[in-house]
Formats: structure tokens, C-alpha cells, sequence
């Protein structure tokens, strides 16, 4: 039987009475478009990352343009960045105008590497966008450090990070603002699109509640040009019902990368580290392998899902080609896109599924061992 990468159909099988039950109020009460839901939705999820200020938006890219418009990032400015991102990270730098610096990643934890900071200063920058990759939080010290001492503003890109924390802070409690996606397959995953900034600024929040619906103060009164950027009241009803299970969710993933880790523990895949000083949440299970791409295929042909995150650094996408790299050529990101394979990972995976993947990876290993005697 096929071992899903994400279990959405399952998840949805267990709360099913549940999420239906409250889009079913939304449907009945028509309200679509800015309904009860939205404002309950987040001011719950405010207080999960414990933040005064949740304002919820269209999808996570819109997340991290609109925390960048409102805290007045724009043409001519630079905003620093991890290299190794999805796309959509370096795309919301550039809706406002700013240009992204790559910034290489730090091997141990594939985030941002904070010893290149200094060196990717410019008197253009203006920010520093730190990316929580794969539910690791980035070195945060440090960054807030060089952002203050410099006088930067630092937005962070939680969205692959909900509940994950530093020093026991949940990410999203640490820059001017914070990002969250809401796509499906996330920990705290919507039914469509779906995305919220967390922020503890009173006057970020109060930009964005007006970029996120036209500029509007209340309807037809316009302060600003500002952006069809809503979450819809049916995804808002969604994420209220499955962010009471996103603490539980995240422990299971805790769980299971454990079992992967002692399973995986004799096998020639390098394993994700947990830093000392961070609760990884796991959205991501990322190993390393000398022949990723066969062991990929040779999971796949077993009935395994797995997949890659990322395939190619931003900057030597075609859109970022010629941007600046710190260092050139962001070596680090580089070498480990040609490694790195997301194996099966949700709250719903067993321990025998999580056994049988092992068992994958340990026979691709005997056969290539195999193949060389």
C-alpha cells in the first residue's frame, strides 16, 4: 500500500463532524466575506503564538508582502534572506519593490547563516527576513542583534513553522511581524489558501487591516491603495476547528521524527538535527543523501511518497538569476539541494509506516552495497 507524504484525506476523515458543523454556520448565516469567524480565528491564533495582534489575509506569499508594505519596505530598499526558501519568500520582497540578498544557510540546521550578516549589509538594506525552515526556528539572537544595531526591521517567515519555539518563544514573537501560511498541507493547514500576520505592533496591525481590504477604514472610507487580500469566512470556520488539534499534531510529528531517528540511526542518510535551543515542529522530515536522487526513485517504485524541499537555491532560479549571494554562489544551499529528500511526515503517520520507510531506506543501502562487492 502507498505511504502517503501527508495524510490530508485522513485528517479530515477524523474531524469531519467537527468542520462541517462550522462551515455549515457560515453557510447558513451567509456571512463569507469578513464573518465572526474571521476576528475569532485571530484572536485564537494570536494567543496560540502568543502575540496581542492576528490579521488574517488571502495566502501566506500575501502575508509577507503586506508585513512588508506595512512596515514601509519598498523600491530601492534590500532585505535579507535565506537562499534555500520556497520561491514565494523572495516574491513578496519583490511585490513591494525591495530587493532580496541570498544569504547562505547554516549546515547543521539548513537556516540562515548568521555569520554572513555583516558581510550582506548594504546602506540600502532595510530589513532582515530570517526564514524558520522546515519547523525550525532560525538563530534569532543573533539576528535581533544585528537588526538592532543596525536599525533594520526583521519580519519572520514562520510559515512552515507554527508552534515552534526558541528559547521556549513561539516563533512569530520575535521580529516586527511574523508570516503564516495556511495551505493545506501545513501543521495548521486551511481547506484552500489562507495566510495571517502576527505582530506586537500596534501600528503594523493597524496598516494591515486596512491593506488586507482595499484601504478601507470602514466601507466606501479609503486611507490608502490597498490589496484584495481576505481569508475567506469558510477557511477561518476550518482553521478555528483544526487549530485545537495543531498542539496535538505537533507533538505526534515530535513523536514520530524520533522513531525515524532511531530507526534511520545505523542507515547512510544524514538525519535532521534538533538544535539545542529550539522545539522543532517537524513540518518538514528532511534527510540527506549522497544519491538522492535513487533513493528516491527507489522509495517511490515501493510505494512511498516522499519529495524535495527545495530543488534549487532562490537565487539560481531564472526570476533571481544575477541576484547578490553572500557568499557567491551560496555554496551551502547549493550542495544540499542535490541532497535533500522530505520523507513521509503528519500527525497521522503509524509506526509501522514509519518502520516500512525505514525498511526502504535501509534495502536501497544493501543494494547498493550489492552492487559494489
Amino acid at each position: 500500500m502507498t505511504i502517503p507524504f501527508v495524510d490530508l484525506a485522513g485528517q479530515f476523515e477524523e474531524i469531519n463532524q467537527e468542520v462541517m458543523h462550522s462551515v455549515e454556520q457560515v453557510m447558513r448565516g451567509a456571512r463569507f466575506i469578513l464573518g465572526s469567524e474571521v476576528p475569532q480565528f485571530e484572536a485564537e491564533f494570536a494567543r496560540f503564538c502568543g502575540v496581542p495582534h492576528c490579521v488574517s489575509v488571502a495566502n501566506g506569499t500575501d502575508a509577507l508582502h503586506l508585513a512588508l508594505r506595512a512596515l514601509d519596505i519598498g523600491p530601492g530598499d534590500e532585505v535579507i534572506t535565506a537562499a534555500n526558501s520556497f520561491i514565494a519568500t523572495a516574491i513578496g520582497i519583490q511585490s513591494v519593490g525591495a530587493t532580496p540578498v541570498f544569504v547562505d544557510v547554516n549546515p547543521q540546521d539548513s537556516n540562515l547563516d548568521v555569520q554572513y550578516l555583516e558581510a550582506a549589509l548594504t546602506p540600502r538594506t532595510k530589513a532582515v527576513l530570517p526564514v524558520h525552515l522546515y519547523g525550525q526556528t532560525a538563530d534569532m539572537d543573533p539576528i535581533l542583534e544585528f537588526a538592532a544595531r543596525h536599525g533594520l526591521v526583521v519580519v519572520e517567515d514562520a510559515c512552515q513553522a507554527h508552534g515552534a519555539k526558541y528559547h521556549g518563544r513561539s516563533a512569530g514573537t520575535f521580529g516586527d511581524a511574523a508570516c503564516f501560511s495556511f495551505y493545506p498541507g501545513k501543521n495548521l493547514g486551511a481547506y484552500g489558501d489562507g495566510g495571517a500576520v502576527v505582530t506586537r505592533r500596534d501600528d503594523v496591525a493597524e496598516k494591515l487591516q486596512l491593506l488586507r481590504n482595499y484601504g478601507q477604514r470602514q466601507k466606501n472610507e479609503f486611507a490608502c491603495l490597498g490589496y484584495n487580500s481576505r481569508l475567506d469566512t469558510v477557511q477561518a470556520a476550518v482553521l478555528l476547528v483544526k487549530l485545537r488539534y495543531l498542539a496535538q499534531g505537533n507533538e505526534a510529528r515530535r513523536i514520530s521524527a524520533g522513531l525515524y531517528g532511531e530507526l534511520l540511526a545505523d542507515t547512510d542518510v544524514v538525519l535532521p538535527q534538533e538544535m539545542p535551543d529550539r522545539q522543532h515542529v517537524y513540518h518538514l522530515f528532511v534527510v540527506q543523501h549522497d544519491d538522492r536522487d535513487g533513493l528516491l526513485r527507489h522509495l517511490t517504485a515501493q510505494g512511498i511518497q516522499c519529495g524535495i524541499h527545495y530543488p534549487t537555491p532562490i537565487p539560481h532560479t531564472l526570476p533571481f538569476r544575477g541576484a547578490r549571494m553572500v557568499p557567491d554562489g551560496v555554496p551551502v544551499a547549493t550542495e544540499l539541494s542535490q541532497r535533500i529528500l522530505s520523507l513521509p511526515m503528519c500527525p497521522r503517520l503509524t509506526a509501522e509506516q514509519i518502520k516500512r520507510v525505514a525498511e526502504g531506506v535501509a534495502s536501497y543501502q544493501g543494494a547498493l552495497s550489492g552492487i559494489t562487492t
